[in-house]
C-alpha cells in the first residue's frame, strides 16, 4: 500500500516528467473476471488480480502502456487507483465513520493518479484532433483502432451546486466532459470540476452510499479547492466499498466501453464486453464458420468480426426488425471504418430464417455462439420448453461432429438442462460460466459436438419421430 502524499491543489496536474508505475482498475462483466485477466496478460503482458468484489480486476502498468489499456475488449470501465485498503476498519457509529472518510481525503497519495488522468486527457485530445481533421462528427463510440471513447457533445448545462454536501451517487451514468483550452503563460488555470461516485456493497455499513459520497466529496473539494459539478465534471472520483475493502480511484473512461459497436439497440441487446467473453471461450480460428442463429442486434458477430476477423460470421433471426437492426449496425461499423481510411468490409452475412429449419448444409459450421431467449422480455418460459430442444437439435445438425463447439447464454437454466438431456447424444457439456446479465443470474454453457452422426442417436430418432407424428396429426386435422 502506498504511503499518503499531497497532490497539486486547485489546478490540473502538470505533464509526466517520467514514466511511472500505477495500478489500473477495470470493471468487467460479472463471471468473466478470469477471461479479462487472460486478455490483460495476453495483450499487455502483466498479471491481473481479481477483486473480492466480483466484476473487477486490478493490474499494474507503466504509463507508456496506457494507450494499450483502452484497447482491451473485455472491460466496461477503467480507473486509476489512488489507494486501496484490503481490511478497512470502519467505526461503529455513522458519524465517526463519515468523519474518518473526510479526514482520509487529505491523506491520500493523489499525485500519480492525477498525472495519469492528465495523460489520459491528452490522449483523448489527440484522438479528437484526428477525428476533426477527417471532418467526421458522429455519435461517441469505441472501436478496435481507437484508444479512448469520442468526446461527447455538450448537453444543456445544469446549475452547479455550491454546497459540497450535494454530491450525489450516479453509477453507470454517461459522463460528459469538457476539454479546457490551452492556457496562455501567466494565466491562472481554470478551476477543475469534479464529482464523487460511491459504489457500495455489503450490509454491515452504518452509512449509505449517498452519505459517503457527500462527506468524502466535501472533503475532496475543501482539499483541492475544486468545484462540484454533477454533469460537466472534469474528474470523477470513485469511492468503491465492498464489505471491508475500500478502493479510491479516478475514472479514465467517460462511458462504458460495452456500447462500442451498437448504434441500433433492441429490447435485449447484449453488451459487447459480454459478447467478447463468450467468443473467447470458443477461440475462433482462421477460416472458422461462426454462426449466431438468434442474432438480435448482431452484437456477437460484430464483436467477432472486429476482434477475430479471420473467421466468417453468419447471423440470422426470425424477426424482421432484428435482422434490420443487425444490418444497420454492420453498416454503421463499415461507415466508421471507411471514415478512418480502412477497408470497410466485414466478414458478416445476415439472413432471415426459421431457427428450427436453418437454410444451411449439415456439418457446415465450426462454432455456434448465441444469446437464447430468457423467456422474460422476449418469448416466454412456456415457449422455451418447445424452442430449446428443437434449437439444440438443429444446431447439432449444422455443427461439425467432434470438432464443433457451441457457447450458449440463457437464464432459463432448468429448461436448458432438460432440453440438453434429451439431446445428450449430440452434445456434451464441457463447463458453465455463471454471469450477471442485467441483474439476472444466467449461465454461459460451453458445449462440444459429439461424434455421433445426426439422425442416428436414440434421442435424435425419438425427436424425429415426435416431429413426424406432430406433423401427421396436423395434416389429419386439416383433412378433416
Amino acid at each position: 500500500m502506498s504511503s499518503p502524499g499531497d497532490g497539486p491543489v486547485g489546478q490540473a496536474p502538470t505533464g509526466l516528467e517520467s514514466i511511472i508505475s500505477v495500478t489500473i482498475g477495470a470493471t468487467v462483466p460479472t463471471g468473466f473476471e478470469h477471461t479479462a485477466a487472460e486478455e490483460v496478460h495476453e495483450k499487455i503482458g502483466v498479471e491481473a488480480r481479481i477483486s473480492k468484489d466480483r466484476g473487477r480486476i486490478y493490474f499494474t502498468i507503466t504509463t507508456d502502456k496506457l494507450f494499450q489499456v483502452h484497447l482491451l475488449r473485455s472491460v466496461d470501465n477503467l480507473f486509476v487507483v489512488v489507494d486501496e485498503y484490503d481490511q478497512y476498519q470502519f467505526k461503529e457509529s455513522k458519524e465517526e465513520t463519515l468523519a474518518e472518510l473526510q479526514q482520509l481525503a487529505s491523506k491520500l497519495p493523489w499525485t500519480n493518479a492525477l498525472e495519469v488522468w492528465k495523460l489520459n486527457r491528452t490522449l483523448k485530445k489527440r484522438k479528437g484532433q484526428r477525428k476533426g481533421a477527417n471532418g467526421a462528427r458522429g455519435k461517441p463510440s469505441s472501436e478496435v483502432e481507437e484508444a479512448i471513447p469520442d468526446d461527447k457533445s455538450q448537453a444543456e448545462e445544469l446549475p452547479v451546486p455550491d454546497d459540497p454536501n450535494k454530491t450525489e451517487v450516479a453509477p453507470d451514468t454517461e459522463t460528459i466532459t469538457q476539454d479546457s483550452e490551452e492556457t496562455e503563460p501567466n494565466v491562472t488555470p481554470p478551476i477543475i470540476k469534479f464529482r464523487v461516485t460511491c459504489n457500495r456493497a455489503g450490509d454491515k455499513h452504518s452509512f449509505s452510499s449517498n452519505e459517503a459520497a457527500r462527506d468524502f466529496g466535501g472533503a475532496v473539494q475543501e482539499f483541492f479547492q475544486w468545484k462540484a459539478d454533477m454533469t460537466k465534471f472534469d474528474i470523477e472520483v470513485l469511492l468503491n466499498i465492498h464489505n471491508s475493502e475500500v478502493v479510491i480511484g479516478i475514472a479514465l473512461t467517460e462511458e462504458s466501453l460495452h456500447r462500442r459497436n451498437i448504434s441500433h439497440f433492441g429490447p435485449t441487446t447484449l453488451r459487447s464486453t459480454l459478447c467478447y467473453g463468450m467468443l473467447r471461450l470458443c477461440k475462433p480460428q482462421p477460416s472458422d464458420i461462426v454462426l449466431d442463429p438468434m442474432c438480435g442486434t448482431g452484437a456477437i458477430p460484430l464483436e467477432g468480426a472486429l476482434e477475430f476477423p479471420a473467421s466468417f460470421y453468419i447471423s440470422g433471426d426470425n424477426n424482421d426488425m432484428a435482422v434490420n437492426r443487425t444490418v444497420n449496425n454492420v453498416c454503421h461499423i463499415q461507415k466508421r471504418k471507411e471514415d478512418k481510411g480502412c477497408a470497410p468490409g466485414l466478414p458478416i452475412d445476415t439472413v432471415r430464417w426459421d431457427l428450427a429449419s436453418l437454410p444451411m448444409r449439415s456439418s457446415s459450421v465450426d462454432i455456434i455462439v448465441t444469446d437464447m431467449p430468457f423467456g422474460k422480455r422476449m418469448g416466454s418460459r412456456k415457449k422455451n420448453w418447445d424452442l430449446y430442444p428443437s434449437c439444440l437439435r438443429e444446431m447439432a445438425r449444422v455443427c461439425r461432429p467432434t470438432s464443433g463447439k457451441a457457447v450458449l447464454l440463457t437464464q432459463d437454466k432448468k429448461c436448458f438442462s432438460k432440453a440438453l438431456s434429451r439431446i445428450g447424444g449430440l452434445w456434451r457439456k464441457q463447463h458453465t460460466v455463471w454471469v450477471n446479465v442485467g441483474g439476472l443470474h444466467a449461465g454461459v454453457f460451453v458445449l462440444r459436438r459429439t461424434g455421433a452422426a445426426f439422425g442416428q442417436t436414440p434421442e435424435d430418432i425419438y425427436e424425429s419421430q415426435g416431429t413426424a407424428r406432430t406433423e401427421g396429426d396436423q395434416d389429419d386435422t386439416q383433412r378433416c
